[in-house]
């Protein structure tokens, strides 16, 4: 296994990079060696083949820890991660034309945003259904508790965003399988309560660094001790994000299912057969070569022997349910997803509409230029991503998409 990665140049660390066969670009190499400065560096820094520049810290990255935490390194979209779900229809139960089974699931799910998350926004409930209040219940002690220390995080859309898809790449989609069977397979995260958690302890470490004297690497990458009112202030908040968004998750899949069961498109179905959860935006306690060590996955799946996760490509390829190899120089992980080679803003201007149009051909979806920036020449091959974890997964079920929301 130790022969399948790259060695990229670090600082006081080394970095292993499972990268053979996709590109890397400069800045990101550059932002995984300041990762690679922090003396807290548990063994090394583990780079997935879908790693790209991040805000903060390196979309891809593995960053184990021992007596401090980045919060950057976890981002604003705490426990962001992926859910799919195996029904049992199949791809001859599916009418010819799928556009009216996604807009029943659009109707069915909030999603976008609109007047900037404020009142009336299309990707917030209003008045919250009677599923998603009860789930609210059981988080809304946690939140009041964390809320108690850190007022400032009650501010902006809370419990009116369980079960709601927000914007970017976030997606719903209905997949088939090498066997023609159905999946539905949806991705989002923390969404307003999780961006201000991240944003509010972010600027706490910077701070709280300063006051201290202390300086990293580079200033986007400050850092809360361990033993600090802080630092367990963050692991309780950081903790109860990721429990939001895993609820988001379930809620949507609900949601999503209820829809196509009330469609008249769609014969009667079960779902769940085959069911997979996983983050990959988040923080774990776990033991790696001998040592207790705080892992964090900034876009990146925990890949333990025989653990399944979800590998999702852009709009118009194909994505993979994949089993662990556990290997321990990866820290158990694998990649979250193909992973952009540019930006948005370069998207924008490379792809015109046809592109986006040929690129997603016989794909119920938005074609329009709100989307032009997850159109899939924006991210790297998800084959040669594949290729390049070989060490890390098996491939389990090789889904395409044939319907694909999009806020």
């Amino acid at each position: 296994m130790s022969n399948s990665y790259e060695t990229f140049h670090g600082g006081l660390h080394p970095i292993k990079a499972w990268t053979r066969g996709v590109p890397v670009e400069d800045e990101a190499r550059e932002q995984l060696r300041k990762i690679a400065l922090l003396p807290f560096i548990h063994s090394h820094v583990a780079v997935m083949p879908d790693v790209h520049l991040g805000m903060g810290a390196t979309v891809g990255s593995v960053i184990p820890t021992v007596g401090a935490i980045v919060p950057a390194a976890v981002g604003v979209d705490i426990g962001c991660g992926m859910m799919a779900a195996r029904t049992s229809l199949e791809s001859k139960d599916l009418p010819d034309s799928l556009d009216g089974v996604r807009s029943d699931i659009e109707r069915a799910v909030p999603h976008g945003r609109t007047r900037n998350g404020g009142r009336g926004d299309r990707g917030a409930y209003s008045d919250l259904p009677k599923r998603h209040a009860k789930a609210w219940a059981a988080l809304a002690d946690g939140f009041d508790a964390i809320c108690t220390k850190h007022e400032r995080l009650r501010r902006g859309n809370t419990e009116n965003h369980l079960g709601t898809l927000g914007t970017g790449n976030h997606f719903i989609e209905l997949c088939l399988d090498e066997e023609d069977r159905v999946w539905v397979m949806l991705h989002s995260g923390s969404r307003g309560v999780g961006n201000r958690i991240g944003q509010h302890f972010i600027s706490l470490a910077k701070r709280e660094l300063e006051r201290a004297g202390e300086r990293a690497p580079d200033r986007d990458l400050a850092y809360l001790r361990e033993g600090s009112e802080s630092f367990d202030d963050y692991v309780e908040a950081v903790g109860w994000a990721q429990s939001f968004a895993a609820e988001n998750r379930r809620l949507m899949m609900h949601q999503v299912v209820d829809a196509m069961r009330k469609s008249d498109d769609l014969p009667a179905f079960d779902a769940k057969l085959e069911a997979v959860e996983c983050h990959h935006n988040y923080v774990a306690f776990e033991r790696h070569f001998d040592a207790d060590v705080i892992v964090t996955r900034k876009g990146a799946v925990r890949a333990g022997a025989g653990e399944l996760g979800i590998i999702p490509g852009s709009m118009g390829a194909k994505s993979f349910i994949v089993r662990g190899k556990g290997n321990p120089d990866s820290f158990c992980s694998c990649s979250h997803g193909a992973g952009r080679k540019m930006s948005r803003t370069k998207a924008k201007k490379k792809f015109t509409l046809a592109d986006h149009a040929a690129a997603t051909e016989g794909i119920s979806c938005r074609k329009d230029e709100g989307v032009l920036d997850e159109t899939p020449g924006a991210y790297k091959d998800i084959d040669a991503v594949m290729k390049a974890q070989a060490a890390l997964v098996d491939v389990v079920h090789t889904l395409r998409q044939v319907v694909c929301v999009k806020g």
